[in-house]
């Protein structure tokens, strides 16, 4: 099977959105079906021909939902527009002055503003589906004109069609600021082919190829600096705003954006393969994986609306027993099947995670699905790797203490260079560094690498022993970061330090204020790793520990509460894809961070991991705002207008009016984490 994207038009409620994509996952020619509805996609794996498909989905779709359309085509299609509106209201103005037959303008005035509510209704009522919205507003509509309260049947129509409209505005809203997202893309690449430049489609850029990226363009693939020096604008990507530098042999991804002097570069990876292709299929894809309380909103959705029909015919049948007339009962009738839509509700929830994956992604936050979004505001534990994560990996001898007074601190130093530099371990890099003097290595010989432990080589007749305290004989009471031995004498301790990032300290601080408590995972050896943990303030560390091991203890850790694993993306991969949140700061670009992680961490920053946290709590208190008071309203004004003390206007408002403001309200979060 192989998996089609394609544009959705014609969508204007979240409810629908989930009735269509139930309806194509039964067809036993489609699976998979995933509709989008923050980004009006549709995705679905199939072994039939592409068009024989879209031409198979489209006969579903027009059953289940009339006017939908599945479409290559990117175009808009509006089912409400403002032209019914202002004819609607012209009409209205004009049908309330009073001159003859001017009740005709007011009749109009109902044609209009309930002409695509009714054509809809009659569609879906002619495919077999008799509850919706368009059918509830027609009855109630015509139901209110025929009891004599025209102008509030004419006004329930009216603000249904203007809510339906500023729900669309607040929805486009919210999908451009995604949208905003998706530009990262070069549609285009100049390939230098002889003395000229070609401008190619990126999907047509094979390896090896030579591109020439001009300023004020973006950086079509992955690849390298073979020419040239300039400065790159990397917020699209990283969420930060300084520029960055590039030289010859400096590597370079797509999206970046040229700010400066023309380069030349060589491609290493094809478009599908590059950083942009795997960041648009991560955010578009990002709402697909649905949190917990999503999946229960889209359930109980599909039992509301016939639920409040049920009750308005029982309205009608059961108030004239308590000598209601049957004119104020159907009134009080219709008034419930206004209230009855659930769009406020089946939107609000899968708005607002999209709209906090959308708010990450902006700061640098790749966050693969909304239920690792909700999970990261429930997180109780903490798990950080070492290297690469709480430290910066770049290791630099902080210290060297010679022990034997037979040899000056020169002389140790030369030492060690002999030996370390047939290694190309970055420890070995590190201690090459302390010199800029040219290493003599003639005579040194029978050098071995003792894996786990250090090496070993002669130098002369003095046999030469680098590495942890497994190097020395057992007597050994120095607890340094590596030992130097002559002739099994412990000469020299030399300290190494792989530098603690310079905002850790701060970080661990924060998530500790969150209530969350901090561990500390490494292969180091326990020394070392006490000493980290001691300088952070972490609460607990595990040392000495193999990929296997770490699995196994964050197991044991987990027991229920959800807990999140940060590590490096390579050899933490394991655990990042058990985890119940997996964090990679694997830096930017790494397949094996993309891949095993639940959240990428876009330049490797710690401070992201808080401002995320911080981010899903916020998504998480305004989906709660959004639930309490749709259905708060919907509630009280379902019980005064069963007392007939409220009237069909305030129903109004408790269908269209609360979906709007529960719309606006979720855009809080891409303006309080604005960038």
């Amino acid at each position: 099977m192989k998996k089609y994207t394609y544009k959705i038009v014609g969508l204007d409620c979240a409810a629908c959105a989930k009735k269509i994509e139930d309806t194509l996952n039964k067809d036993e020619h489609l699976k998979n079906v995933v509709i989008n509805y923050a980004t009006s996609k549709i995705s679905y794996e199939t072994s039939l021909n592409d068009l024989e498909t879209i031409s198979l989905i489209n006969k579903i779709i027009d059953r289940v939902e009339p006017g939908v359309k599945v479409t290559s085509e990117e175009k808009k299609v509006r089912e409400f527009n403002l032209y019914f509106l202002i004819g609607t209201i012209i009409l209205t103005i004009i049908g309330c002055f009073k001159f003859p037959y001017h009740e005709i303008f007011i009749y109009l005035a109902y044609i209009v503003v309930l002409f695509k509510p009714f054509e809809k209704a009659i569609k879906m009522l002619i495919k077999g589906h008799t509850i919706n919205e368009n059918l509830l507003i027609c009855i109630s509509s015509v139901g209110a004109l025929f009891i004599g309260a025209h102008m509030e049947g004419l006004m329930v129509a009216t603000l249904y069609l203007l809510g339906k409209i500023l729900e669309e505005k607040a929805v486009n809203k919210t999908r451009n600021s995604i949208h905003e997202l998706l530009t990262l893309k070069q549609d285009y690449a100049n390939l230098q082919v002889g003395d000229n430049l070609v401008e190619i489609s990126v999907d047509d850029i094979k390896v090896g190829d030579i591109l020439c990226v001009k300023k004020g363009e973006k950086v079509p693939v992955d690849g390298t600096v073979i020419s040239g020096k300039t400065k790159f604008d990397t917020s699209s990507l990283t969420g930060e705003s300084e520029l960055i530098e590039v030289k010859k042999n400096d590597k370079v991804l797509s999206g970046y954006i040229n700010q400066d002097e023309v380069i030349l570069m060589k491609c290493e990876k094809h478009y599908k393969d590059s950083t942009v292709a795997k960041i648009l299929e991560l955010v578009e894809n990002a709402s697909d994986k649905k949190a917990n309380v999503e999946t229960m909103v889209s359930k109980l959705s599909k039992i509301y609306t016939p639920i409040i029909l049920v009750l308005a015919i029982l309205v009608l049948l059961i108030l004239p027993i308590f000598k209601i007339s049957f004119q104020d009962s159907l009134y009080r009738a219709l008034t419930f099947l206004v209230i009855s839509c659930p769009c406020a509700i089946a939107i609000s929830v899968p708005l607002s995670y999209f709209t906090g994956i959308g708010a990450s992604s902006r700061n640098g936050i790749l966050i693969k699905g909304s239920n690792f979004l909700d999970n990261l505001s429930k997180m109780k534990k903490i798990i950080f790797d070492k290297t690469g994560t709480l430290t910066t990996g770049e290791f630099m001898v902080t210290n060297i203490e010679v022990h034997d007074n037979k040899y000056t601190k020169e002389e140790i130093i030369e030492i060690l260079r002999k030996g370390e530099s047939f290694s190309n371990h970055p420890i070995a890099r590190s201690i090459m560094k302390l010199s800029n003097k040219k290493v003599n290595t003639k005579d040194v010989h029978d050098y071995k690498e003792i894996s786990g432990v250090g090496i070993s080589y002669k130098i002369g007749e003095k046999l030469i022993k680098i590495g942890t305290k497994k190097v020395c004989d057992d007597e050994c009471d120095y607890n340094v970061s590596l030992h130097l031995n002559i002739n099994s004498k412990h000469v020299a301790s030399i300290y190494i330090d792989d530098g603690i990032k310079k905002n850790a300290l701060d970080v661990i601080a924060k998530l500790k204020d969150m209530g969350i408590k901090t561990y500390l995972f490494t292969g180091d050896k326990k020394e070392t790793a006490e000493s980290i943990a001691h300088s952070l303030k972490i609460d607990d560390v595990y040392a000495e520990m193999l990929p296997q091991d770490k699995f196994l203890k964050y197991e044991e850790l987990e027991r229920g509460e959800i807990a999140c694993f940060v590590g490096d993306g390579i050899n933490d991969a394991p655990v990042l894809k058990r985890a119940s949140v997996g964090i990679s700061m694997g830096g930017i670009g790494s397949d094996v961070a993309i891949s095993s992680s639940d959240i990428v961490i876009m330049n490797d920053d710690l401070e992201k991991i808080p401002l995320g946290i911080n981010i899903s709590k916020y998504t998480n208190l305004i989906i709660k705002e959004n639930l309490i008071f749709a259905l708060g309203v919907k509630i009280i004004i379902l019980l005064l207008s069963l007392f007939g003390i409220t009237s069909m206007w305030f129903a109004v408002f408790a269908d269209t009016g609360v979906t709007v403001l529960t719309i606006i309200n979720t855009l809080r979060i891409i303006i309080k984490f604005r960038k």
